[in-house]
């Protein structure tokens, strides 16, 4: 099975709010992006955005320049029937973010939560990288979440690479400077605690 026939059985076969990613309402992603200061109108993407309603929170904030980009249409396809008439200026991309061709320095603002921790093999993590680095504008901010340390070692039966400061600091180095970080203690819905850390980034200008 490929990843993406993995994560569109997960969506085709799971209500978006009993996976243990989920989220009732983003505040800690959404508090992290209002506080990087970017206005409201420039472009932001958040990868791996999938069913999450951060796209919900990012619209009822007054955000018009939006992209959700994730492996799976049926992710997707939640997120576009929960937000109706309010998600027809969301540019709604179904993608791979390791192969996808982005626009060079477009965006002002990258979201990832919980994607780059799937990505154990340290050529993909650089690949993401490369990724970013092509795509995000000078001056533009990252955020990027991922499991801690002390987080779980798999997910959706997938396996995933714990993170710590240095480490992420160390693979995004070559573009980004790290200005802060932030760790969560994420409450699924089956009652599980997980550990996340938050690192925000931003790039030279």
């Amino acid at each position: 099975m490929t990843t993406k026939e993995h994560w569109e059985r997960v969506y085709a076969t799971r209500a978006t709010d009993t996976v243990s990613w989920y989220q009732p309402h983003a505040a800690t992603s959404l508090r992290l992006i209002e506080e990087t200061g970017t206005p409201r109108n420039l472009p932001l993407i958040d990868v791996g955005g999938g069913a999450s309603v951060l796209v919900d929170n990012l619209v009822d904030a007054g955000y018009t320049n939006l992209t959700v980009l994730d492996l799976s249409g049926a992710a997707l396809s939640a997120s576009r029937t929960r937000l109706g008439a309010r998600g027809h200026a969301v540019h709604w991309l179904e993608a791979d973010i390791l192969s996808v061709a982005l626009p060079f320095r477009h965006f002002a603002l990258w979201h990832d939560r919980a994607v780059f921790h799937f990505l154990t093999d340290p050529d993909e993590q650089r690949e993401y990288a490369r990724q970013l680095r092509q795509a995000l504008k000078p001056g533009g901010h990252a955020i990027i979440a991922t499991f801690a340390e002390d987080g779980p070692t798999q997910c959706s039966g997938l396996p995933v690479a714990r993170h710590s400061m240095a480490s992420l600091e160390a693979i995004f180095e070559e573009t980004l400077e790290l200005v802060a970080h932030h760790r969560e203690s994420h409450l699924t819905p089956a009652g599980a605690s997980q550990s996340f850390l938050y690192c925000q980034f931003r790039r030279a200008p």
